[in-house]
């Protein structure tokens, strides 16, 4: 029997140049992207990633505690993986924006590790591969409708969302550079 058969895989894990549905949780469910300051961080680490040739972004929303994308992944940023790359660049300024605030602000994301003194992701992220275009779809459509869920209610209609990619698939408007349509690769 194949020995790589029995071995776990994470929920993370991504295979270079594959389509994936990626979703990145902030640790403890916090709030912490309701600001658009911090939405524009994400926005940002994306827009570095895509310009630098390391990911391909299809489809994205970031919603007040957690982001979803379709990407792929097409080379490592460094020794890093783009994914891992995006995640340490984000707590970093997440940290050096929160500390600039003050107060508590930092507090519910204290971790007693070796290794770090914040935690602003949860670990593992979800990584769904995107095999067929019917499944793309599926994910295109949840992404596109996370905004107006029950319990977020942040718009009536996903083009009103301006940080999803609602508006470049519904209406044809590129209001981030980065964006490539997913119907052309899958």
């Amino acid at each position: 029997m194949d020995s790589s058969l029995l071995q776990a895989t994470r929920k993370s894990h991504i295979e270079q140049g594959e389509l994936y549905f990626w979703t990145a949780t902030i640790n403890q469910w916090q709030h912490l992207l309701r600001a658009d300051e911090y939405k524009d961080v994400v926005i940002g680490s994306l827009q570095y990633l895509s310009d630098a040739g390391k990911v391909d972004v299809f489809a994205f929303v970031v919603m007040p505690n957690h982001i979803h994308l379709i990407w792929r992944t097409n080379e490592p940023n460094g020794k890093e993986s783009p994914q891992g790359s995006f995640l340490k660049y984000t707590a970093h300024t997440f940290r050096k924006m929160l500390r600039k605030e003050g107060g508590d602000r930092l507090q519910p994301y204290i971790v007693d590790a070796a290794n770090k003194d914040y935690e602003f992701w949860k670990r593992d992220s979800l990584a769904v591969p995107l095999f067929t275009r019917k499944v793309a779809f599926q994910k295109l459509k949840y992404i596109h409708s996370n905004p107006l869920a029950e319990h977020w209610q942040l718009a009536k209609d996903p083009c009103e969302y301006k940080y999803s990619s609602a508006r470049y698939y519904e209406l044809n408007e590129k209001n981030f550079p980065f964006l490539k349509d997913l119907w052309e690769v899958i």
